[in-house]
């Protein structure tokens, strides 16, 4: 992998995630990603072209709007490099083919998922949905995951979390886990199967304890029913297993043997 290849492959990921951040501002507001142009939000003045080049024009204005020198959210440069960060880290493990796509566009869908869900609480059907079938599609032509897997992926992704939501339901009377999650779980599977929803499951829940307690710790308004979105840790834990997940549960099964011996 030469470096021009690598620079284009992170330029090209900013480039998303720019687009992404249209797409996390709009979505919400159930407002076209298409049109009006890209303009500030407070301003409403459209943005030129040198002025929306991805992390570049944030950090020539200063963070600022060059019209209204209104504040411009750190959001914005952080989805922009996250995306450059992920085309480069597939580019280099899988090259450039047909997984780096796949890949690609499933870690774009989770970055989209994760930064609604964070400040809005809702994780939009619009994302999960047409995921769940595109995943089943993508899986007939996938060397590495079969139909029936993803199919599986599908069935434990959404029904253990809808078991989950369910039992608790029954338990306190409040609603514990969205059906926004459950259908997310479900797209999960279906791109990387039930081996990986498994790991998707251990691995953001014990993330997502880990960050719960902190924050309930750090409150000033410490309150066990401290609402943490969950979506953002099912995508971390999804994107971890695609990029370290084989290598990870292969050192923990070796530690295991090693520790029974």
């Amino acid at each position: 992998m030469n470096l021009i290849t690598l620079v284009f492959g992170f330029f090209f990921g900013t480039i998303v995630g720019s687009f992404l951040n249209v797409c996390i501002h709009r979505i919400p507001q159930e407002s076209s990603i298409i049109l009006p142009s890209s303009h500030c939000p407070q301003c409403k003045t459209p943005i030129r072209f040198y002025d929306n080049i991805p992390l570049v024009s944030f950090a020539l204005l200063r963070g600022k709007c060059r019209a209204c020198h209104a504040p411009i959210s750190w959001r914005y440069p952080l989805v922009e490099f996250l995306m450059g960060l992920f085309s480069l880290i597939l580019l280099w493990q899988y090259g450039i083919s047909a997984f780096y796509l796949i890949y690609f566009a499933f870690f774009a869908s989770l970055t989209l998922v994760s930064f609604i869900d964070l400040p809005h609480r809702i994780i939009p059907d619009v994302i999960s949905l047409p995921g769940i079938l595109i995943g089943v599609g993508i899986s007939l032509l996938h060397p590495q995951l079969s139909f029936t897997d993803s199919l599986i992926g599908i069935l434990v992704g959404g029904g253990s979390l809808y078991l989950v939501a369910s039992v608790y339901h029954v338990v306190t009377k409040r609603e514990g886990m969205g059906g926004g999650d459950i259908k997310l779980l479900a797209m999960i599977g279906a791109f990387i199967g039930w081996k990986g929803v498994l790991f998707t499951i251990l691995c953001s829940s014990l993330i997502g304890s880990i960050v719960g307690v902190t924050l309930m710790l750090i409150s000033s308004k410490a309150d066990s029913k401290y609402a943490v979105p969950f979506g953002p840790f099912l995508s971390l834990g999804a994107i971890i297993y695609v990029l370290v997940g084989e290598a990870l549960i292969s050192w923990y099964v070796g530690f295991l043997r090693a520790a029974a011996m």
